[in-house]
């Protein structure tokens, strides 16, 4: 029988340890990776910054997307009644602006025509008027022409002539006032020394006046009418010109 050198033996004996323990070193470093950090966190700051930005921009998009989608269904599944109270509010508010627009045109048509009529009253008889301004100045130059001195005096022979003219001077004022009740006025520039104005006086002439400022009417030929403060017809006056 050979005989099998000790060593030998010992060599077999240690042999299945050697490779178990090749065996299990593999596990070993498999099962300390998994208890090691993830890799993200093992990367430098800024480049996990940017990793994570960007799955929180992917993230926020696609919850954008799912908000949009359940606003389109919600809409499209929205409750009929709902629909149809919209619409009659909507109807509702637009009746309520026709109805204020046309208050407000019935309003300014009342105005407009009370204007109108006002206008119509105050001027109804300014065609009248003009015919009886003729009337008027007649009576006015007759009380003119008649000289001062004989009205003055007390000869017997100018009684008759101061009647007569003591009755026109009467029956003018009565007509006068009269005609002021209705909005007719009569009015003498030069009286009042007035600045020569084209709106309300014609100038027939012009003259040098020393005493007096240029453009002031100093003579009336022919006194002015007013209705209602409306002009019917303007003072024929001479204006002073000194330049």
């Amino acid at each position: 029988m050979t005989m099998v050198p000790r060593a030998f033996v010992r060599a077999l004996r240690q042999q299945p340890t050697k490779l178990a323990t090749a065996h299990a070193a593999p596990l070993r470093s498999f099962s300390a990776l998994s208890r090691q950090q993830p890799l993200s966190s093992r990367l430098p700051a800024p480049a996990r910054a940017r990793i994570m930005s960007r799955w929180y921009s992917d993230a926020a998009k696609e919850a954008e997307g799912e908000k949009k989608e359940s606003a389109e269904q919600a809409k499209e599944t929205a409750d009929p009644l709902k629909v149809e109270l919209e619409a009659k509010n909507k109807e509702i508010t637009n009746l309520k602006d026709q109805y204020l627009r046309s208050v407000a045109d019935f309003r300014n048509l009342q105005d407009r025509t009370k204007r109108e009529m006002q206008a119509a009253k105050d001027f109804a008889i300014q065609k009248f008027a003009k015919d009886l301004v003729e009337s008027v100045d007649n009576f006015d130059l007759a009380l003119q022409n008649v000289p001062a001195e004989k009205l003055e005096s007390n000869d017997e022979q100018f009684k008759e002539l101061k009647q007569l003219h003591g009755g026109l001077k009467m029956t003018e004022t009565i007509l006068m006032n009269t005609l002021k009740k209705h909005g007719l006025e009569r009015f003498d520039p030069s009286e009042a020394g007035e600045k020569f104005d084209p709106n309300v006086h014609e100038a027939t002439f012009q003259t040098p006046q020393p005493d007096k400022e240029d453009g002031t009417c100093f003579y009336t030929t022919q006194k002015g009418f007013k209705l209602n403060g409306r002009i019917l017809r303007a003072a024929k006056v001479g204006v002073v010109k000194n330049s």
